[in-house]
């Protein structure tokens, strides 16, 4: 018989991983073959190996794992179970559960039950739940009793809404067993199913509260549950009551309740939080770290973050992560870029959240260069096809024009979530009857690895950016069949997927139905009734939200603010400004008073809009100065335009938007030396002029039309219908507006470059692409220009259509010759 004759390392000389794999290493390697019949050497050997692998298993060792079970292979020692249900365990942490079952099946009358809750444990952790449950049904029918750990693995497997019944029943086992109170893990397990299988806090509330032995783990997931079911006052009532139990939080106790604080905006509880971080002395943990970087990044306190991140020891990429994400939503996204730079020099590698959120700081500043650097990155690092990397590329590309490459993305991203991952091998899954008398609320089906919530609501925020409707109702459709309707997380992207392409009656049907909803369901719902012109439905929402005492946030009185905007309600606008603070104790961020700013510029009042600015706490911003320079355009107040132009580019000195509208400015009074000097400025600095397009959607392809656009393979039937279009609305009283034109040249060619807009483009093709009466729907990258405003409400007459625009302000529903802007935008 053949034998292992193996070195163990020494205790003392393994203090650091280093040292723990480098002797690892050299005790698998240096491994022998020896002929012994001695049973006693035999048994030593395996007793070693046992030691050995499950060292390896525990210090995460994996490959050295597999390496030592090549070795036992090769001596054709006949293992006990003790080391077979060790490789079980092995497998299941790398993944692989075909082998793993494999070593279960090959056991024979070596597997006890120490082997069934393995490979229970195994496909629970590989997110095969119908196998670890079809495993329990097995071990009763094979009259094994199970124990503590066999039934927290099975519960485990029922965490989630496809199995919670099944859970509920196991649990009632459990309850006749005796076995609740066995052990601490299953009371875990028990929390953990109630609150992520069924959101029943109560139910969690009570497992917890009846559990006969507590520790620091069973506080932090109970405050963690609490939490992140948005219960953050009980999740600190709770913390109270740990530390009265005397119980010392750790990091992931802070941590989680600093990212809830977060997550609903408490900063003050965040600082709070932080306060007794520092006195605990975890201020340098990365973890918490971390999450203190994001809390003061989100609470507008970016500078703050920066101070964090310098004073963290050391830096990974959550923290380098965190703090990149901070300055983009600080709207600082050129310092995001850098510190995106930095940390790769630094020979951190960058993660799927760090180029999600990198890109959409190159989205916000239209940075297509650098946009696609880190495209290619991400292709070579596997990311590109993951829902947050996928869904941040389409809306870099879709916002800086480029929507082929924003479409293909987007099809990446759906094709790879929602057509191939139907794969997974299918098991016998003969479950019968429980020993309860209960059966199955359903039978387990042979199922793939479905689609998660939040891969859904990564695809509808695609199809939202792209304004593709078809493809977002095949995902609803997809939604329903795969048992989501209800989830929270997803009905809200619906309801911003719908608005966002125009469909705001089915947005709002999907609000109706919703039986549980948060602030972010009525801030999205509020949000697109603005957008789309309806104020006072909007405004209407937002009362009847604050009437059922829902708080809402800073996003959410943007929302109202621009809805009191989009139809000049001046009056109403001043009163939940100035009610935000008081009220709700929420300080007026940047985009607060650009809203007003923009209220008040647009209703003319242009000398109060400057005066607003200049006594604004801060001081403005590009943000804010674009918005007054844009009300100053449509005023033609020239005075004041070039004033803010000068503020913008003090701010913004390669901001090309700026010479635009200022050079329009200047057009619109035929100053056109003046337009010549600013084009000729913008060429000497290298600043390109954002190329003005328009989209549509038809039968799942998008198709985009730039000015004058003879690309399309259908662009002589276009024109056509173009020319036809032409002569039946001037029929009816159309006149075009040739102000419009700000090119010096003849009334007769501004006539023609007027008909070579985008929008009617678009409108023509839809016209002859679509079937009557289905709504037609195009989306433009600026603002509808007021000719081909006026032109469509007549195309709209002529045809019967009902024709919805969305430009880079709002929604215009044109029927009938009457648009929902009342011709106010």
């Amino acid at each position: 018989m053949q034998s292992l004759s193996l070195c163990l390392p020494s205790p003392t000389l393994s203090r650091s991983p280093e040292v723990k794999v480098n002797h690892l290493y050299k005790a698998i390697s240096t491994i022998e073959l020896t002929n012994t019949s001695s049973s006693q050497t035999h048994n030593h050997t395996l007793i070693k190996s046992s030691l050995l692998l499950k060292t390896c298993i525990r210090t995460g060792n994996l490959e050295l794992g597999k390496l030592l079970h090549r070795k036992l292979t090769q001596s054709q020692l006949a293992l006990d179970s003790v080391l077979l249900n060790s490789l079980i365990t092995l497998y299941s942490k790398c993944g692989d559960w075909e082998t793993a079952l494999s070593i279960f099946h090959n056991m024979g009358p070596k597997r006890d039950l120490v082997s069934w809750s393995a490979i229970i444990s195994c496909f629970a952790n590989n997110n095969m739940e119908s196998h670890a449950l079809v495993m329990f049904l097995n071990i009763l029918q094979c009259g094994v009793y199970p124990n503590e750990y066999c039934f927290t693995a099975t519960i485990r497997s029922c965490s989630n809404s496809r199995f919670f019944s099944v859970g509920r029943v196991i649990f009632g086992f459990l309850l006749k067993t005796g076995h609740f109170d066995s052990h601490v893990c299953v009371g875990c397990a028990l929390i953990d199913m109630f609150t992520k299988g069924g959101g029943d806090i109560e139910s969690a509330r009570m497992v917890f509260e009846k559990m006969p032995e507590r520790n620091l783990v069973t506080w932090t997931l109970m405050i963690t549950r609490f939490a992140q079911l948005g219960l953050v006052v009980e999740a600190v009532d709770l913390f109270c009551s740990m530390l009265v139990s005397e119980y010392r939080p750790d990091r992931f106790t802070l941590t989680s309740l600093l990212s809830a604080s977060v997550e609903m905006e408490m900063f003050s509880l965040g600082k709070q939080l932080h306060s007794w971080v520092i006195r605990s002395g975890l201020a340098t943990d990365v973890c918490v770290g971390c999450s203190l970087v994001d809390l003061h990044a989100k609470c507008g306190a970016v500078e703050d973050s920066w101070k964090v991140f310098n004073g963290m020891p050391r830096h990974n990429v959550m923290s380098w992560t965190a703090l990149i994400s901070g300055y983009v939503q600080g709207r600082q996204e050129q310092e995001a870029m850098k510190m995106f730079s930095k940390m790769v020099h630094g020979h951190v590698a960058p993660n799927c959240f760090t180029f999600s959120s990198v890109l959409k700081g190159c989205a916000n500043v239209a940075d297509f260069g650098f946009g696609k650097q880190l495209h290619g990155q991400t292709i070579k690092l596997g990311f590109s096809a993951i829902n947050c990397v996928g869904n941040s590329l389409v809306n870099m590309y879709a916002r800086s024009g480029r929507m082929e490459y924003a479409q293909t993305a987007f099809d990446i991203l759906f094709e790879k979530n929602l057509i191939s991952y139907n794969s997974n091998t299918a098991v016998d899954a003969n479950a019968k009857q429980w020993d309860s008398g209960e059966s199955f609320n359903h039978e387990i089906e042979h199922t793939g690895i479905g689609a998660s919530s939040f891969t859904y609501a990564c695809l509808l925020s695609g199809a939202a950016c792209l304004g593709t409707i078809g493809k977002g109702e095949q995902i609803h459709a997809l939604i329903a069949k795969s048992g989501f309707g209800t989830n929270l997380c997803i009905n809200n992207a619906l309801i911003a997927m719908y608005s966002k392409c125009g469909n705001k009656e089915a947005a709002l049907q999907i609000f109706n139905d919703m039986g549980n909803r948060n602030v972010i369901t009525w801030t999205s719902i509020i949000s697109g009734f603005a957008k789309h012109g309806f104020a006072t439905k909007a405004l209407e929402l937002f009362y009847e939200m604050l009437e059922i005492g829902v708080k809402p946030n800073e996003v959410t009185y943007i929302a109202v603010l621009s809805a009191c905007s989009h139809v000049g309600l001046i009056d109403e606008a001043w009163k939940h400004f100035n009610s935000m603070h008081y009220n709700h104790g929420i300080v007026p961020r940047m985009e607060h008073y650009a809203c007003m700013v923009d209220l008040l510029g647009r209703s003319g009042m242009l000398s109060e809009a400057i005066e607003f600015i200049n006594s604004m706490p801060f001081d403005a911003d590009a943000l804010v100065w674009r918005t007054f320079l844009g009300s100053c355009r449509v005023h033609r107040n020239t005075k004041l335009g070039e004033h803010a132009a000068k503020m913008i580019l003090e701010r913004e000195p390669r901001d090309p938007a700026t010479y635009i509208l200022l050079s329009n400015l200047y057009a619109s009074e035929g100053r056109w030396d003046d337009v010549a000097a600013l084009r000729r400025s913008m060429k000497l600095k290298k600043l390109v002029k954002e190329t003005g397009y328009s989209w549509i959607e038809v039968d799942n392809q998008v198709h985009k039309f730039h000015v004058g656009d003879t690309s399309h393979p259908q662009a002589q039937k276009i024109y056509d219908e173009l020319d036809e279009l032409a002569l039946k609305i001037k029929n009816i009283g159309y006149v075009p507006n040739t102000d419009f034109v700000l090119h010096d040249v003849k009334d007769e060619q501004k006539e023609q470059y007027l008909f070579q807009h985008s929008e009617k483009i678009a409108v023509a093709y839809a016209l002859i692409s679509t079937p009557y009466p289905k709504p037609i729907r195009v989306f433009k990258n600026l603002r509808v220009c007021g000719d081909c405003h006026m032109a469509i409400k007549y195309m709209s007459i002529v045809t019967g259509r009902e024709i919805v625009l969305r430009d880079a302000n709002r929604f215009h529903h044109i029927k009938d010759g009457k648009c929902s802007c009342n011709d106010y935008w």
